[in-house]
C-alpha cells in the first residue's frame, strides 16, 4: 500500500542531522555542513522534508540567489531515500517549495540537473512547467559519486516562474508538430546511439524534438564511450539551440530507448515582461 507522506518546513539542528543521513543514502557523498545549511533557511532560504510516519524519506534544500537586481530561490538539492523513489514524492516537494516560496515573495526558483537524465528532465519540464534557455558545460567539474562519476557535470538550468501562465494554468505550445531532425539508431547490446554528423542544427523552426536516453545510468556502466557520445552531442546541441533563442519546456516519452526534448523558441512562452531574461 502506498504510504501516506506529510511535507513540512525543516527549522531545527536536530531536522537537519536527519537531512544529512539521508544526503549520505541517497547519494553515498559527505553532506552539506550543517552550519552552513542552518545559517542558509534562516537567511531567506528553505529546507523542506517528506515524512513517513516519523521517518524522513525526502528533503528539498534551497537558498536565496540575486541576479540582474532581484533575488530568487536557488534550489540546490532534492533527494528521495531508493526505497521511497517513483511514488510522487519529488513532486510533492516542489509543490510545497513553490507555495512557501510565492508567500516568502519569490517569484522565481532555480535548479539544475542533468540534461541525459530524462526521469528528472520530465518531473522539471512536464509537470513541473519549468523552462530551461541555460546550458551548463561541466559546471562541477569532475565528481565521483556513483551517479556522476565517469562524465563531466553538465548541467540544464531550470528556471520555474512560480507566479507565470506557464505554470499556473500548466501552459503547453500548441504546435501541430515538432520536427525531428535526428535519428536514433542501436549499438549491438541495443542501447541508443545518436546519429549526428555535428554539422546541422535547425533554428528556423517553430518546435524540435531532440532524441535523449531513456536510462543513461545502464548505458554509462555497460557501454561508457557511448555515453560521453551522448554528452558531447546533447551539449553542441543545446548549445546551439539556445544561442538561437530556444527554450526546452517538456518531454515527449516513448518506448523505443529513447525521449524527446520538446524546444520551441523562448519568446513564445506566456512569461511577464520582466521574466524573459536569462537569470545567469
Amino acid at each position: 500500500m502506498k504510504p501516506t507522506i506529510i511535507t513540512r518546513k525543516l527549522e531545527t539542528i536536530e531536522e537537519l542531522r536527519l537531512v544529512q543521513s539521508l544526503e549520505k543514502t541517497v547519494w553515498g557523498m559527505d553532506p552539506i555542513p550543517i552550519h552552513q545549511t542552518y545559517t542558509a533557511i534562516t537567511n531567506g532560504g528553505l529546507m523542506l522534508g517528506a515524512f513517513d510516519g516519523e521517518r524522513l524519506v525526502g528533503f528539498s534544500y534551497s537558498f536565496t540567489g540575486f541576479a540582474n537586481g532581484k533575488a530568487y530561490l536557488c534550489s540546490h538539492m532534492l533527494g528521495v531515500h531508493p526505497d521511497y523513489q517513483l511514488m510522487g514524492i519529488g513532486k510533492l516537494l516542489k509543490d510545497e517549495q513553490r507555495k512557501l516560496a510565492k508567500e516568502m515573495g519569490y517569484e522565481l526558483i532555480t535548479w539544475t540537473f542533468d540534461p541525459l537524465e530524462s526521469r528528472n528532465a520530465y518531473l522539471n519540464l512536464s509537470k513541473l512547467y519549468g523552462i530551461c534557455s541555460i546550458y551548463l558545460e561541466n559546471w562541477y567539474g569532475e565528481m565521483e559519486d556513483g551517479l556522476n562519476k565517469g562524465l563531466p557535470t553538465d548541467r540544464f538550468k531550470i528556471e520555474w516562474w512560480i507566479a507565470s501562465e506557464r505554470v499556473e494554468k500548466g501552459w503547453v505550445p500548441t504546435l501541430d508538430r515538432f520536427e525531428r531532425p535526428f535519428t536514433v539508431g542501436k549499438t549491438e547490446q541495443g542501447y541508443p546511439v545518436l546519429e549526428w554528423d555535428e554539422q546541422n542544427v535547425p533554428t528556423d523552426v517553430d518546435g524540435l524534438e531532440i532524441p535523449v536516453p531513456d536510462h543513461i545510468q545502464l548505458i554509462k556502466s555497460s557501454e561508457p564511450t557511448l555515453a560521453l557520445d551522448w554528452r558531447l552531442k546533447i551539449r553542441k546541441i543545446f548549445q546551439t539551440l539556445f544561442q538561437a533563442g530556444y527554450a526546452l519546456v517538456g518531454v515527449n516519452r516513448s518506448k523505443a530507448g529513447v525521449h524527446y526534448y520538446q524546444v520551441i523558441k523562448r519568446s513564445t512562452i506566456p512569461l511577464t515582461t520582466s521574466e524573459r531574461g536569462d537569470i545567469q
